[in-house]
């Protein structure tokens, strides 16, 4: 999960939806990014670093605890179905 990404998206106040039209970017795929599920190319990084006017390594740091809660989620939802 990239908490950085969704800190400065409140911190600018702009909405998951807003950023996804911005950057023509399906909203599920940002979804997906956003809460760890999926992996952003390089240049998706550097356009949504860029939408943001943050630093992109600081904007998609990961947080190694939110990666184990992750990948828990995953096999549990798995597991489900």
């Amino acid at each position: 999960m990239y908490q950085n990404l969704k800190l400065q998206m409140w911190k600018s106040g702009i909405r998951q939806n807003r950023l996804a039209r911005e950057l023509n970017l399906d909203e599920t795929v940002l979804s997906k990014i956003i809460n760890g599920y999926r992996q952003p190319s390089s240049q998706l990084k550097a356009r949504i670093a860029q939408y943001l006017r943050i630093d992109e390594t600081w904007l998609f740091e990961v947080d190694p605890e939110s990666v184990v809660r992750t990948q828990s989620r995953r096999r549990r939802t798995q597991e489900a179905e």
